[in-house]
């Protein structure tokens, strides 16, 4: 009998929604969910309701109600979607979109809205690199105006702004680079050098100049060692050289035990010659760091690998 009522209710609703008596239907569609609150078009209806006078979070909230009720119903998805967006969360909106999506993926709205807000949310990068940039340059932070405004290009390459600021900010880095380059000393030259060259993917001419470096350093545990040592790894890494790799990373742990870097490069390495447990034990002291000391790129990276690490030393315990 509830439910008969409650539907009745809804029909009340929809009449008043279709006069654009918002706030009426609103009650009526609250009664209906009093009655009945497993029945998701009710719930739809009235965050449709509360979109029309612009209370998105009230919106948002049916949306989200619409999911509990049925996650398989797409329109809730739409629903919170829209109001996530018209509140300006524009992450959890595209979050939203994702989600439903997955449930259909052909969805037109949904896909229309997934368009709309990855736009909009490239936009809002860009507009906060250019005043973080301006910010920077102000300020006479050269080196990390380029790197924000760099990063910015590559979203929006034709931005006039941007391109104003990198005019500006160009002159300025090189500049910088001329002076700090003028003031290496001889083994900080040809480490520059390795560094050139792997930037441009030529691997092995990076390890000679690193192995270079190297060789004329007579502090071996130096910074300068240390960092020779540590991007001849990642050289090494690159062309699958992964004794070369754990080898260099071994070297650097031994004089700085707490390298995230190193931790992760040799397990990388260690996995790929399938030397498991021992990959199981760097990615475990990573982990151990946390986040906020080891930096979240690298913690995920660890704990993806814990996870399939795992997986492998259970099917060779299995056999």
């Amino acid at each position: 009998m509830s439910k008969e009522a409650a539907k009745a209710k809804k029909n009340e609703g929809n009449t008043f929604f279709k006069n654009k008596q918002y706030e009426e239907a609103i009650a009526k569609y609250t009664e209906a969910i009093a009655l009945d609150g497993t029945d998701v078009t009710f719930f739809s209806n009235r965050s449709a309701c509360y979109a029309a006078l612009n209370k998105w979070e009230q919106a948002a909230d049916d949306g989200k109600s619409c999911i509990m009720v049925d996650k398989n119903f797409v329109k809730g998805y739409f629903r919170q979607a829209l109001a996530l967006q018209n509140m300006d969360q524009i992450e959890n909106a595209i979050e939203a979109t994702k989600r439903g999506l997955g449930i259909d993926s052909g969805n037109v709205d949904l896909k229309k809205m997934a368009r709309e807000l990855e736009e909009t949310l490239r936009m809002k990068k860009v507009d906060a690199a250019v005043a973080l940039a301006q910010s920077q340059l102000k300020a006479d932070e050269i080196n990390e105006a380029f790197r924000t405004v760099d990063g910015a290009l590559r979203l929006d390459p034709e931005n006039k702004k941007l391109q104003s600021l990198m005019s500006d900010i160009q002159p300025k880095r090189e500049r910088l680079e001329k002076q700090r380059l003028a003031g290496l000393n001889p083994n900080e030259r040809i480490k520059e050098e390795g560094d050139v060259k792997f930037k441009a993917a030529d691997f092995e001419g990076a390890i000679k100049k690193y192995t270079q470096c190297l060789d004329a350093i007579t502090d071996k545990s130096s910074d300068l060692a240390m960092k020779c040592y540590g991007n001849r790894a990642a050289c090494n890494k690159q062309l699958s050289n992964f004794d070369g790799t754990i080898e260099d990373c071994t070297y650097v742990l031994e004089h700085r035990p707490d390298d995230v870097k190193a931790l992760v490069r040799r397990a990388q390495a260690l996995e790929a010659c399938e030397r498991y447990k021992s990959a199981m034990q760097d990615v475990r002291q990573v982990l151990a760091y946390g986040p906020e000391t080891c930096g979240k790129a690298s913690y995920d990276l660890a704990n993806g690998m814990q996870h399939r690490l795992t997986r492998l030393i259970q099917q060779l315990k299995n056999g």
